[in-house]
């Protein structure tokens, strides 16, 4: 396995970031970007997705790390949640809903693999390492 040096290295974080481009694009080329409210609650949902990955990460430790891609895990459910919601107002079609909750589910399903690897890995994180 590759060393992970940095958050951009995870696959988690990549794929987070794969989703926050496609909602942009979504309010770029669709009535979404009209819906105020619905747009800015999708581009925070989205966004925490990435965020909390690379905060977690930087926090050098598994347990905070854990805890910080399991609100990952979280925004991912309620960015799914809200492309329904654009869907059933007609914001979005069908298959452009499908597209984002496929991206999410799969997120989902990498960052609880992720999870469960912080929780049986031996290694703790950078800050209790001995100098």
């Amino acid at each position: 396995m590759a060393r992970i040096e940095k958050f951009e290295d995870l696959e988690v974080w990549q794929m987070a970031r794969a989703i926050c481009q496609y909602v942009e694009e979504l309010f770029v080329t669709t009535s979404l970007g009209k819906n105020l409210s619905l747009r800015d609650q999708m581009e925070r949902s989205s966004g925490s997705i990435m965020d909390n990955i690379a905060e977690g990460f930087d926090r050098d430790g598994n347990k905070e790390f854990h805890n910080f891609i399991s609100y990952s895990k979280g925004s991912a459910g309620e960015l799914a949640s809200q492309a329904y919601r654009a869907m059933d107002k007609k914001l979005i079609n069908k298959a452009e809903c499908e597209k984002l909750n496929e991206m999410c589910a799969t997120e989902k399903n990498k960052i609880g693999a992720f999870m469960f690897y912080l929780r049986n890995s031996g290694i703790k994180g950078q800050k209790f390492k001995k100098a």
